[in-house]
């Protein structure tokens, strides 16, 4: 693994970093707080613009058909900057799915409208008191002729209010034989990926609050028809599309947890140095010093397996340990992080009116959705004493 970057992933990381700083600076990342919409319409311009938003879709679809490498990078600088955007829900998730599982015709119809930013697609994924795993899609999608029929709830559905589209992931009815018995026991199989109109009738929009202050919904089903032109891959596969997908996906919020814990021990290293107490800094006081050494130490530790992570995903290579790893390492290294910062800032970094705690919320809502703790755990457990 080459460790140094190229001249173009330099001017990558740049370009980023000077659109976060220019329309989507913190005062915008707090404006955004429990908005309704959730995210800035000139910073996602911009985006889609310089072609970051389908930096990783295939050039024959309006992307940039770049690497996970290149990912990281932008979500890297997205994390810095703590940029409220639906750029992981719709151009990651929703598109990899499409791009994994999706028909030619599905393809054509979403995919450049998610490259420019024109289209913004989320998935409707997680259900109440029911775990990560395959197990915990119960959504039932009953078949009615050639249509799905929905009944049921989805709670944390990222941006659900300005998706043209949900990616819900539902418990299908189809016929089981004596083969696929035990599979379906373990749950892996019967998950259906469909594209849900949220103003179709019967679905209902109620918006949640969370830690990061960032806009959900809860999603009600209620007699929603789905017709067959709008299921991705065939019946029953799902899981297996989503989990690959999701693999990719962990990678780049282990990246953006990388950013973002960066930007947190920077600004608190800069106020160690201003901050005096017994007429000295901060950051002269050995215990305050080393906690901050600490942190630079794991920054470095992390990123180092984001990278391998996103380039051996590059070279074709097997991801199944390294993605949740990484995903693992970060979130916990980010929470950490961000709650020894928030002491060294003393009783001010709980108070709203200081940055810091932007970050705590965020990397402690960051380490218990999209696969949590246990479930990373029991990943890289499996890869290891499976083989």
């Amino acid at each position: 693994m080459d460790l140094d970057f190229s001249e173009e992933q330099h001017m990558l990381r740049e370009m980023v970093r000077g659109v976060c700083t220019e329309h989507c600076p913190i005062e915008v990342v707090r404006a955004m707080e429990d908005d309704s919409k959730g995210y800035a319409p000139e910073f996602w311009k911009q985006l889609g613009e310089l072609g970051l938003t389908g930096i990783t879709l295939p050039e024959q679809y309006g992307g940039g058909g770049q690497g996970l490498l290149e990912a990281a990078i932008l979500y890297e600088e997205l994390g810095r900057a703590l940029a409220p955007s639906p750029h992981f829900v719709s151009a990651v998730m929703s598109g990899g799915v499409l791009v994994a599982a999706g028909s030619e015709e599905q393809k054509k119809a979403w995919l450049p409208r998610i490259a420019s930013g024109e289209a913004i697609l989320t998935p409707a994924w997680s259900e109440p008191e029911r775990g990560f795993g395959p197990e915990g899609v119960a959504l039932p999608a009953r078949r009615d002729g050639d249509d799905t029929v929905l009944d049921g709830l989805k709670r944390h559905v990222l941006f659900a209010s300005s998706a043209d589209r949900l990616l819900v992931l539902a418990r299908g009815d189809d016929g089981v034989d004596a083969d696929r018995l035990l599979v379906l026991a373990r749950g892996d199989d019967g998950v259906e990926l469909l594209l849900v109109d949220p103003q179709a009738p019967g679905v209902q929009l109620e918006q949640q609050k969370s830690l990061a202050a960032d806009t959900q919904y809860q999603v009600t089903f209620d007699g929603v028809r789905v017709p067959a032109t709008d299921r991705i891959g065939e019946p029953g596969t799902g899981w297996e599309t989503w989990s690959r997908v999701m693999h990719d996906g962990i990678t780049l919020l282990a990246a953006w947890a990388m950013g973002g814990m960066e930007r947190a021990v920077e600004i608190t290293v800069e106020y160690a140095k201003e901050r005096k107490q017994f007429d000295k800094p901060l950051g002269a006081f050995q215990a305050v010093s080393h906690y901050l050494a600490d942190a630079s130490t794991h920054v470095d530790g992390g990123k180092t397996l984001v990278y391998e992570a996103a380039w051996a995903r590059d070279a074709g290579r097997s991801i199944e340990r390294l993605a949740p790893m990484a995903k693992l390492f970060a979130c916990q290294a980010y929470r950490d992080a961000t709650a020894m910062c928030q002491q060294v800032w003393g009783g001010v970094g709980f108070t709203l009116e200081y940055d810091i705690q932007l970050f705590f919320r965020r990397a402690k809502q960051l380490q218990i959705t999209w696969w949590d703790t246990a479930y990373l755990e029991d990943q890289v457990a499996a890869s290891i004493l499976d083989n």
